[in-house]
């Protein structure tokens, strides 16, 4: 029996609960291993999407960002104006919110999330910066900080490599989901030689069979992706990328496959309405994916999977089903190689449409060997994440600190 007296409470803290699939999937995974291995555990969260949280996990959530959620001015010059004071403002209010949050765990966990990448823009007072700040109060507090399953890559921008250093320095558990995350925190000073590599938290996740098929459908994920906004060829990249995922649509369609469109985040749906008009009504849908489950659930009824969004490649293995993988980011291309697809991973800036389909094809005809070689690597990446989990047991919950009183921010 379970003694009350010994439940820890445990803080799960990011960008989650925002939109993005695959963040909230890995939400999903850490949750299900607290409540199957501690189900004592009070669980709480600060994160983006606070109601999302509460409403699909049943835990107390609290905002990251308290000036997120406020209108900003509609003219130029009124935001010009008004950045700097309320990104001063913010950074006050929120340091104070995040260091309170912080104190009243026992364990505060950043489960999985490319937090430490620099494939999406990250301002320093974003996430960099609460990242730093809970850190350092896990430490000066004494509650265990875990980086569980994080992706990274080099980090060239100075301040906000400064402020995932501390932040992961100063934490006392670190792992990372491929070996080139490993690398790269690495190299930006983030990493040790003990941290260790296992698979994404979101392969931990149940999830169907793909279908024996043919069922004459594709999977399609596209992704609103505008690259850096210090590129100055951002636009031109955007726009190619769109036109490249247009055609191939439309030359899918005419073969008479029905595409079914797939987004990973919020800010993708925009490109939907695009694609749709390149066929005939009901030859394209696009049903929107409230949850991963959900995603996994319509994945696995199509033939292939062609996906841009990380988690859409992931969806993707983790059903079974043959995946080509458009990435914007190396951590696409070596998911696929850990399911021995290297050879189906594209960059997204200069993919060959022509090239894709003619490997659509190859896998449409050798569908039954993949979907079965994919099924045994799935085996060998869940054993991977039980010894992540028990990795989590020794190394983070075992010997409790003392747990501390203090408030919730509001």
């Amino acid at each position: 029996m379970s003694n009350p007296e010994r439940a820890q409470r445990v803080g799960l803290f990011g960008r989650l609960g925002s939109g993005n699939l695959g963040n909230d999937a890995t939400l999903e995974a850490v949750i299900a291993f607290l409540r199957a291995k501690y189900p004592d555990a009070v669980v709480d969260s600060m994160c983006s999407g606070p109601e999302v949280v509460t409403a699909r996990h049943g835990i107390p959530a609290y905002q990251i960002h308290c000036l997120n959620n406020s209108r900003a001015p509609r003219s130029r010059l009124g935001r010009a104006v008004l950045t700097v004071p309320r990104i001063a403002l913010g950074a006050v209010i929120d340091t104070w919110r995040t260091v309170a949050w912080t104190r009243r765990h026992d364990v505060v966990i950043v489960p999985g999330c490319g937090v430490l990448e620099a494939t999406m823009p990250q301002r320093p007072w974003q996430l960099p910066y609460s990242l730093a700040v809970m850190s350092v109060a896990a430490r000066v507090s004494g509650v265990t900080a875990a980086f569980v399953c994080v992706g990274a890559t080099v980090i060239r921008q100075r301040v906000n490599r400064t402020l995932m250093r501390i932040s992961t320095r100063l934490a006392r558990y670190r792992s990372f989901r491929d070996q080139l995350s490993l690398d790269g925190a690495r190299e930006s000073g983030f990493a040790t030689s003990r941290d260790r590599v296992y698979p994404d938290l979101v392969f931990a996740l149940p999830a169907p069979v793909a279908d024996p098929g043919p069922t004459g459908v594709v999977g399609v994920g596209v992704i609103a992706y505008h690259y850096s906004a210090d590129d100055p060829r951002t636009d031109e990249l955007y726009d190619s990328y769109l036109v490249k995922m247009r055609r191939l649509v439309r030359e899918l369609t005419t073969s008479g496959y029905q595409v079914r469109l797939f987004v990973g985040d919020d800010y993708d749906e925009p490109l939907i309405p695009m694609l749709q008009e390149e066929a005939e009504a009901g030859a394209i849908r696009y049903d929107r994916c409230e949850t991963f489950d959900e995603l996994l659930n319509r994945v696995a009824g199509v033939d292939v999977m062609i996906g841009s969004r990380f988690h859409n490649v992931i969806a993707g293995l983790k059903c079974a089903t043959p995946t080509i993988s458009i990435g914007y980011g190396r951590k696409n291309a070596a998911v696929m190689e850990l399911f021995g697809q290297g050879e189906y991973a594209h960059d997204i800036r200069d993919f060959d449409v022509d090239v894709l389909l003619e490997q659509f094809t190859l896998l449409t005809h050798d569908r039954e060997r993949v979907v079965k070689e994919l099924a045994e690597r799935n085996s060998a990446v869940e054993r991977g994440l039980a010894a992540q989990f028990d990795a989590l047991s020794a190394e983070v919950f075992a010997n409790p600190p003392v747990r501390r009183a203090g408030g919730v921010p509001a």
